[in-house]
């Protein structure tokens, strides 16, 4: 009797645990849905823990982008380690000083996932440690796996973090849900926001860019 009842136990737990995971899988918004189940993009990634990451997640990006650099060439012009407060901001106007277009992301999943899916690596700020200590750091998302609801981050010493998508959108939002694109002026974004690439234009021709932001406003144009 004590095996019968601990047979349906088991049952009772393991449909339990099946109900879950469905209502896991029915949980993925219906734009993540419609994009491939599996996507990793490829591409130079240089590990580092120093500064948040910022230098050598940058310098992977910009080495993607054609650019020869390394992320000991950026510490100085990001006015590394004095101005950590400040990383952020000297990340996108350095970008820019490079011709990139910085284009800001909405930080909701579907929004980031869909340009993984169009080929286009996503640099991010996440907060990461526990709930007593945790420490703001820059990856880059290059990847996510629709069925087993993870995403694929390049952060830190390790070319292949895999993390849950609600943690991540946790960890996302806790460190100000920041999201760009780092595009050469000729990549507009999937699903583009007309106007939000525009206003990169511009900020790129303050930069002094100006030839590369009028190529971005022409390849807007071209849409």
């Amino acid at each position: 009797m004590v095996q019968v009842f601990s047979r349906i136990r088991a049952a009772l737990l393991a449909a339990g645990c099946a109900a879950a995971l469905a209502g896991c899988a029915g949980s993925v918004a219906p734009e993540v849905q419609r994009l491939p189940e599996r996507v990793e993009l490829s591409g130079t990634f240089y590990r580092g823990e120093a500064n948040q990451s910022g230098p050598q997640v940058l310098a992977s990006l910009l080495s993607q982008q054609g650019i020869v650099i390394t992320p000991g060439l950026l510490e100085k012009p990001l006015h590394l380690p004095q101005a950590q407060d400040k990383l952020q901001q000297n990340l996108q106007n350095l970008a820019r000083e490079y011709g990139m277009v910085v284009y800001p992301l909405d930080s909701r999943l579907p929004a980031l996932l869909t340009q993984v899916a169009a080929g286009y690596p996503v640099m991010v700020r996440f907060s990461e440690g526990s709930a007593f200590w945790a420490e703001p750091r820059y990856a880059i998302l290059s990847g996510y796996d629709r069925k087993k609801q993870t995403v694929l981050l390049r952060a830190g010493m390790n070319r292949r973090e895999l993390m849950g998508f609600g943690a991540f959108e946790s960890a996302l939002n806790k460190a100000g849900g920041w999201a760009v694109l780092i595009q050469k002026p000729s990549q507009v974004p999937a699903s583009v926001d007309r106007q939000r690439w525009l206003k990169a234009a511009d900020e790129l021709a303050q930069a002094g860019q100006e030839q590369e932001a009028a190529q971005a406003r022409k390849a807007l144009g071209a849409q």
